[in-house]
């Protein structure tokens, strides 16, 4: 690949310097660094989604009740949202190689000590820990990859929203499986921690710094900035911000207790509530054309649409009463909007808010709002139960709260992003 002589936009000295004397990467090397990097966050998304469909089993070992267990099917976003901002800030100023295998090493320990939890205190910090270093991959990710793939930004995030949703997909059948199998829901935490040790020694030798050390600026140097705001922390990005915290609150809430809502108020068994939750999963893998989609339409319209998807399917789920079948469309479509389109079109729409330079501020941003609040989500979405029931709990965490998204997009300026045509 080619490119223009660099402009000044605010890029970091030290890393144009690392830059300029890095050799040229390879298609085939691109690939499988590339692949390593959608595995890394596959198993982030298996070690974050194995928990709640092992939730009730947990509870009864423990004695827990709905309120502590709906905080620890959400309580390791807290970890991944007091990454995000210092993360964002490192990943301007240092390796995102470095950050990226340090991280997947901090989560891989926190899943495996999960099982060794002697009560709730210990038990909220592992997970809290693992959050960490989930929220530290995920900047370092988005980060690297937003800088490669400048051009094609979305589309490259809906991949590795893909890799994330088959990771939503396959964790709670192989989770509920091998519970199943050994009498004990301890096993999944220790196998999926094993595989990302096993990736981050991978990562090490094949996941070259050509790839995670690009600079935006070099990419897109053809264009000037000035039209856009010299703050990483302006009008736009703190509106997707703040569509980005409803969004987490809405989304996680449902995503922590949605298989107990299945097994506690329609008496779903555990394995038909581990397979609605994989078809949640599933749907997530429309993520390729979700992120495609964004690099083609106006992405904020396009979050607008998905934001009122959710709330009409949420109808669908806590007031039709539906059996096993039509309650896992309801499932699919839940997916496919609320991990196939918002996700990484949030994601990419904030990087595209800054100028190039200040992508990893940015990154670290998305992480902060759409995870921070949503540590508390299912704690709230509890409450809401224990106050009003499965089906008005549904209707003000995630049916109400995404019209309340749609209202913070309309501020945003899709003529203010870096992609936008001048």
């Amino acid at each position: 690949m080619t490119h223009a002589a660099q402009v000044d936009t605010g890029a970091v000295p030290v890393r144009d310097a690392q830059e300029s004397s890095r050799p040229t990467i390879s298609r085939a090397m691109i690939g499988v660094g590339f692949l390593l990097v959608v595995l890394s966050y596959m198993v982030n998304a298996m070690d974050r989604q194995v928990f709640p469909p092992l939730l009730p089993n947990i509870r009864e070992e423990y004695g827990f009740s709905l309120e502590q267990g709906g905080l620890l099917a959400t309580n390791f976003t807290l970890g991944m949202a007091i990454a995000g901002l210092p993360a964002g800030y490192l990943l301007d100023r240092f390796r995102r190689k470095t950050v990226l295998l340090v991280s997947i090493v901090i989560y891989s320990l926190g899943t495996m000590a999960t099982p060794l939890a002697t009560g709730f205190a210990d038990m909220t910090l592992y997970r809290v820990v693992s959050g960490f270093g989930e929220g530290m991959q995920s900047a370092a990710i988005f980060a690297a990859i937003g800088a490669f793939f400048a051009h094609r930004r979305g589309l490259a995030f809906g991949i590795i929203g893909l890799g994330y949703s088959v990771g939503v997909f396959i964790a709670p059948l192989i989770g509920v499986r091998l519970m199943t199998l050994h009498g004990t829901w301890h096993s999944p935490f220790y196998l999926f921690g094993t595989a990302g040790l096993l990736i981050a020694a991978a990562s090490l030798f094949l996941v070259k710094t050509a790839l995670t050390e690009h600079s935006a600026e070099k990419i897109l140097s053809t264009k000037t900035y000035e039209y856009m705001p010299a703050s990483a922390y302006n009008r736009n990005t703190i509106a997707l911000a703040v569509h980005s915290v409803i969004s987490g609150v809405a989304i996680y809430g449902f995503l922590g207790l949605y298989p107990t809502y299945l097994i506690t108020s329609l008496h779903y068994s555990a394995e038909q509530a581990a397979l609605a939750m994989s078809l949640l999963g599933f749907g997530g893998m429309t993520a390729v054309f979700g992120g495609w989609l964004g690099d083609r339409v106006n992405q904020r319209n396009l979050l607008m649409l998905s934001l009122l998807a959710v709330s009409a399917i949420s109808v669908c789920i806590y007031e039709t009463q539906a059996g096993v079948g039509l309650q896992c469309v309801f499932a699919f479509f839940m997916g496919a909007f609320g991990l196939g389109f918002i996700y990484p079109n949030t994601n990419s729409a904030i990087q595209r808010a800054v100028r190039p330079g200040q992508i990893g501020r940015a990154s670290g941003l998305f992480v902060t709002s759409y995870y921070g609040t949503a540590a508390f989500s299912g704690l709230l979405f509890a409450a809401l139960v224990d106050s009003f029931g499965w089906d008005r709990a549904g209707l003000l965490q995630v049916t109400l709260l995404p019209l309340m998204g749609v209202i913070a997009l309309s501020f945003v300026r899709p003529s203010r992003f870096n992609n936008a045509d001048r």
